[in-house]
């Protein structure tokens, strides 16, 4: 058996100023997020806030704590630079706007927590809902932060309105999700992690979950704005318990808040021109009959255009083979037409290429559904399928893979390290022996091509300002989307941004 090992380069992200590298920290301060001129003055970002009373003075001081320069004291000055402030570090003063600091009702706040169940979490849920929705006004904020006290934030409920019958099938699917999961060679926490994330889970439909609730609520009103949840680690100061450092905080919070207000903080330098990545996913989702379906997403990313999502077609719980959820050639051909069509409409031209991403091989229905409009209006498409697997690999010394490494064995199995040792920072950054996706295609592809892609796509990360990420965006925003519409009717149509969803 042959086996044969390439490393990708750290692909590099364009920042403002067309000047492109690898690291955001690095990179922003000096040339500013992208389409910023040398020149650009730093904006103002006004932010609507929700909270409790008594957090109100703390989160207020640690935005002025941003505004000037955090030191970091990590031991990895390469990875963990100091925050130069948010002037610097995006372009931009983040300003909490009296006007628009909404103050929750202590009382009210503590009779619904008193309370439990059903009735608890609905009342917190409206008290919320209601606070937000007050701030989703002409020439509002730009953002909305909510902060959660810790028991807000872990609360979650059992799904009530689930029937007996559709719970106990609910239950037999997680039972079969997680033997599906420990079908790896000695799986850890880390793989583990990642079969959840590429697999419909159970538990979205089993169990209610506040935070997603709260989106799923707030993003169907009228003039909504994106929210930004946090919590008292986000914005204490000189507490020891604290994970993360202050800086490193700074920078996420400035990354993700920048974005969320309408900015792009950064793109692939790279990637072909007029391409549309799109990520197909499934996800459990109830109707209204009262019947199990799997609900397809198709999320579309490319240079060209803000990232957007479309629900594709609900799928029957029993049309699975090999233990997945698949489409029919209508449904994969419906749903392809859709993103050329929402591409086109949102950039002028129809993509020239197409790179489909799914989370299981393909079946000869979804190719050629999703072939069908390809061969008629895009001259490329490339049917791309990953997967999680324990597959283990070292370095002389017993020193972990290098992120990038592309690993062939034999003529048809290839395995992609999207976590792994990053030279830049001389560090891994992960607590078990990385191990990578397996990546493969229905038809011929070049396969180090669509690799360096994947690895491209996972740096499109803007919750965090390392920039990276396991999954590709194609996937992961997916992901993210398909947990907020189980708390939607399965008529409603999810909000395409990907700022929703964050």
């Amino acid at each position: 058996m042959n086996l044969t090992i390439a490393t990708l380069k750290e692909p590099k992200l364009e920042f403002g100023n067309a000047v492109t590298g690898e690291d955001p920290k690095v990179y922003m301060p000096i040339s500013g997020p992208l389409l910023c001129k040398r020149d650009t003055p730093a904006k103002d970002i006004h932010l609507g806030l929700v909270a409790l009373p008594d957090q109100i003075e703390p989160i207020l001081s640690w935005f002025e704590k941003m505004d000037r320069m955090i030191v970091s004291p990590e031991s990895n000055a390469k990875r963990f630079l100091e925050f130069p402030g948010s002037g610097k570090a995006v372009k931009a003063r983040f300003i909490v706007d009296k006007r628009f600091i909404a103050r929750l009702d202590s009382n009210k706040f503590a009779l619904a927590l008193a309370k439990s169940g059903s009735e608890q979490f609905g009342d917190l849920l409206k008290l919320y809902g209601d606070a937000i929705g007050s701030l989703f006004v002409d020439g509002g904020p730009a953002c909305i932060l909510v902060c959660f006290p810790e028991d807000v934030a872990a609360l979650r409920l059992e799904n009530f309105a689930l029937s007996y019958e559709q719970r106990r099938k609910l239950e037999r699917l997680k039972q079969r999700e997680e033997s599906n999961q420990l079908e790896f060679f000695e799986p850890d926490p880390q793989e583990l992690k990642s079969a959840a994330e590429l697999l419909p889970q159970a538990d979205e439909l089993l169990f209610r979950n506040f935070h997603r609730a709260l989106k799923a609520r707030c993003m169907m009103q009228p003039n909504a704005v994106p929210i930004q949840v946090i919590r008292r680690h986000t914005y204490a100061q000189d507490e020891k318990d604290v994970k993360q450092s202050e800086a490193t905080r700074a920078w996420n919070l400035a990354v993700a808040l920048y974005y969320k207000a309408g900015n792009i903080p950064w793109r692939p330098a790279d990637l072909q021109a007029n391409t549309c990545f799109v990520g197909i996913s499934f996800h459990h989702l109830k109707t209204r009959a009262g019947n199990l379906i799997y609900s397809s997403l198709a999320h579309a990313f490319s240079n060209d255009l803000e990232p957007f999502t479309l629900k594709g077609a609900s799928i029957p719980h029993n049309q699975i083979r090999n233990k997945q959820p698949y489409l029919k050639p209508d449904q994969a051909s419906e749903m392809m037409q859709r993103v050329v069509d929402n591409y086109e409409s949102k950039t002028g031209t129809k993509p020239t290429r197409l790179v489909v991403h799914k989370t299981s091989r393909y079946q000869p229905e979804e190719e050629e559904g999703f072939r069908i409009n390809a061969q008629a209006d895009i001259a490329e498409i490339d049917l791309v399928w990953l997967a999680s697997t324990g597959f283990r690999l070292l370095r002389r010394g017993m020193k972990e893979p290098l992120r990038g490494t592309l690993c062939s064995v034999g003529e048809d199995r290839n395995f992609l390290f999207t976590t792994g040792y990053i030279p830049s920072w001389e560090e891994y950054p992960g607590p078990h022996i990385p191990s990578p996706l397996e990546v493969g295609s229905s038809g011929r592809t070049n396969m180090e091509d669509r690799a360096r892609e994947i690895l491209t796509l996972t740096k499109m990360n803007w919750n965090s300002a390392d920039g990276i990420g396991r999954m590709p965006i194609t996937l992961s925003f997916a992901r993210r989307v398909g947990m907020v519409m189980t708390e939607m009717d399965d008529n409603a149509v999810p909000n395409p941004s990907y700022r929703f969803y964050m």
